[in-house]
């Protein structure tokens, strides 16, 4: 189980610095692209980062084979504490990045259970953002691992094959989330480690 759990460990490390690379700030980008913006379409986007200040991999893809914005971005960040419960009030963290875009981070403790619509929608009050279920889509960046004999990953090569097979079997994040499964665009990408 200790060898396990350390591949699991080392191989998310390897996979994040791999995708982490390649990372954008936020900022930035959307100063550019508002700068010349594509089609808005109604409704609301909300894509998952693993980082507060990068630009989302499927917000990439998006753009790239659709070439369309939603009228109102949020960059969402989950933030899972070492607390086993976080207070209602201290959860939510939101910065207004103009044009309709927000970063968003929500904070949960290891015992709450991650209810991202139920979060977003209790950004009404406080904010002023309002969300639409039915008006609402999730985007989610999707990484395939897949081997490479030209990258060096740091990994032996028993544990990175341990570390696909994980990888491919673990749990879904649209079920963690407890995000709306027919609202959910899962936009993915090969990566070799």
């Amino acid at each position: 189980m200790f060898i396990v759990m350390r591949t699991w460990v080392r191989g998310r490390r390897c996979l994040l610095a791999r995708v982490g690379a390649a990372d954008i700030p936020l900022t930035d980008f959307l100063a550019g692209l508002m700068a010349h913006p594509p089609t808005r379409v109604p409704g609301t986007a909300v894509f998952l980062n693993a980082s507060a200040h990068t630009v989302p991999h499927a917000l990439l893809h998006n753009l790239n084979h659709n070439r369309v914005l939603h009228e109102r971005l949020v960059f969402l960040t989950v933030r899972i504490k070492t607390e086993p419960w976080v207070p209602f009030e201290e959860r939510m963290q939101v910065e207004p990045l103009g044009n309709e875009a927000y970063a968003v981070i929500l904070t949960f403790g290891f015992k709450n259970r991650p209810d991202v619509p139920a979060a977003l929608e209790g950004l009404s009050p406080q904010f002023g953002l309002t969300f639409e279920p039915m008006q609402t889509s999730y985007f989610l960046s999707r990484e395939t691992i897949v081997p490479s004999q030209e990258v060096e990953s740091g990994l032996s090569h028993w544990r990175e094959q341990l570390f696909r097979w994980l990888s491919r079997n673990a749990g879904s994040a649209v079920e963690y989330f407890n995000l709306p499964a027919n609202r959910v665009i899962e936009l993915g990408s090969r990566v070799e480690i």
